[in-house]
């Protein structure tokens, strides 16, 4: 096996991680690494925010204020490191919006995958007020920009017990392409 399909094939999410976090010039490797997924025309139509200590105070007040809570959010909390993901479009190319999404995206997976292997705990998280106005205001973002969520870097805890996640049914999901497309008859209209 690879170490790439072994990284892969072990990666999990964890809800709950320890008080340790990579530094900003840990991350700088992994961001490097991760900007090199599939990019047609190589906009780069993405960003990340690092938000550490009080920032993720702010953002849990931005998060209740979008939601109409009075008290704000303990959600970023949860770990000492949030990052941002966020895409940002490139306008007037050739290149459609959601092929842009798709890499921003990518480039999250990526980050993720490069985290958990370096030994990090790593959550994505999204929500309802991902994309608001008081949380895309506190990330600074512009009116070609969209947060797609953070996420969330800790340590990993000591675990007892294998994750219970299991591979998926490859041959579900995998198929080779129809011989014949079906044409779907016309219904007559009713007069």
């Amino acid at each position: 096996m690879s170490a790439v399909l072994d990284a892969v094939r072990d990666r999990r999410s964890w809800s709950k991680v320890t008080d340790e976090a990579p530094t900003h010039d840990d991350l700088l490797p992994l961001v490097a690494a991760a900007g090199r997924v599939a990019d047609h025309s190589s906009l780069r139509p993405w960003r990340l925010i690092e938000l550490r200590g009080d920032d993720r105070e702010r953002l849990g007040a931005a998060i209740a204020k979008a939601e109409g809570d009075a008290k704000p959010s303990t959600k970023p909390l949860r770990a000492p490191l949030l990052i941002a993901v966020v895409a940002s479009y490139r306008t007037g190319h050739k290149v459609p919006r959601w092929e842009q999404e798709a890499v921003a995206s990518g480039v999250a997976h990526a980050l993720s995958l490069l985290l958990d292997d370096a030994g990090w705990g790593v959550l994505w998280r999204t929500g309802s007020a991902t994309r608001s106005n008081p949380v895309a205001k506190l990330h600074g973002l512009d009116e070609n920009e969209e947060l797609l969520g953070w996420l969330y870097v800790g340590g990993k805890p000591a675990r007892s017990r294998p994750s219970r996640r299991r591979l998926v049914d490859a041959e579900r999901f995998l198929s080779p392409l129809p011989a014949k497309v079906k044409k779907k008859k016309k219904k007559k209209k009713k007069r």
